[in-house]
């Protein structure tokens, strides 16, 4: 039995959405792995300090230490962790998440790429964050794709569409929430009966400035805030687009989660999405900051039943390959 130190925001108690270190220790516990966690700390400072603690402690009791790695602030936990396994030579392995980490690269010195580039593997997962990272010349790259379980996703086909809209993420300035109420004000001027429903945690400031804005508007929108998965998924089945508009990303679950629920997808065309999806086969595809092209993809979904149809089915399809099934021997084979 393999025994391995997740590092990691595992922060969903606290209401954040749930992350890879809240999900793949389960999967890899049920392959016969022991993982041990850190940190669910909600202040910054004591979460830094039991990631530390946790390499210090467990030094001697684990085989290899995972890392999730963020573009945001939290980067430097990564780093700092990273750092620490290296002087006590303890194999670490970083999974590299966040559309801008090419960009915190470029910002780093020399002896902060050096603890990279002294990993066992950096995991990315996307062809798009392992085109970015090329310019650095990590030797230690390894593609394994985001992935989801796909039989706790039930296919709905949808053909003809009503203007349901469904978004899903977290409350924050970077996945641009703001642009799904400017979406909705404008759709419903040609459909008056055209909804918006919005679910996920607030971490910015974003969601209670929406809600201003839809008060004062008096606008067809609807906050669950944080739902379980399987919540949402439930919720999913009484709406019929899906959309995402997001200013910057690499391979959101999120989107795979409505893919193989069987929702056409209109999402912003930015960092790792085009790879998921190709314009008008299981998806559209639109420019970001642009609410009225997200508007007109939406209005010819619903005037053309056949192209939604086949958005549907293709979309299902499309996340065959990002099944737990498929990506798990990659984990597997690595971790071995």
């Amino acid at each position: 039995m393999k025994r391995i130190l997740y590092i990691g925001n595992k922060l969903s108690k606290h209401g954040a959405a749930p992350t890879s270190v809240d999900i793949l220790p389960y999967y890899l516990a049920r392959e016969g792995y022991k993982v041990k966690t850190a940190s669910s700390a909600r202040n910054k400072g004591l979460r830094l300090f039991h990631m530390m603690g946790s390499v210090l402690f467990n030094s001697r009791k684990v085989e290899l230490v995972l890392i999730d790695t963020y573009s945001t602030s939290n980067f430097w936990y990564a780093v700092i962790c990273g750092m620490l396994c290296r002087s006590l030579r303890l194999p670490y392995i970083f999974i590299l998440h966040g559309g801008n980490l090419d960009q915190r690269f470029t910002q780093v010195s020399r002896w902060v790429l050096n603890i990279f580039k002294e990993a066992k593997i950096n995991i990315v997962p996307s062809q798009y964050l392992l085109k970015k990272l090329k310019a650095f010349n990590f030797n230690n790259i390894q593609l394994i794709p985001n992935w989801i379980d796909l039989k706790l996703y039930p296919f709905k086909l949808r053909t003809g569409l009503c203007p349901r809209l469904l978004w899903v993420r977290s409350f924050d300035e970077v996945y641009n929430p703001a642009m799904a109420v400017e979406v909705i004000e404008k759709l419903s001027k040609n459909f008056p009966h055209a909804e918006l429903c919005m679910v996920g945690p607030e971490k910015d400031g974003s969601l209670e400035r929406l809600k201003s804005i839809v008060r004062k508007k008096n606008l067809p929108v609807v906050f669950k805030g944080k739902l379980s998965k399987k919540e949402w998924i439930d919720l999913s089945k009484d709406f019929d687009v899906f959309i995402n508009t997001t200013s910057v990303d690499n391979t959101p679950v999120s989107l795979l989660e409505s893919m193989a629920l069987g929702l056409p997808v209109v999402s912003t065309n930015v960092g790792g999405i085009p790879y998921m999806i190709e314009n008008k086969v299981n998806g559209i595809l639109v420019e970001p900051e642009n609410p009225e092209a997200m508007v007109q993809a939406i209005c010819t979904l619903l005037e053309d039943p056949e192209l939604a149809g086949l958005l549907s089915r293709n979309s299902r399809a499309q996340t065959e390959k990002y099944d737990w099934e498929q990506v798990k021997p990659l984990w597997l084979e690595l971790l071995n």
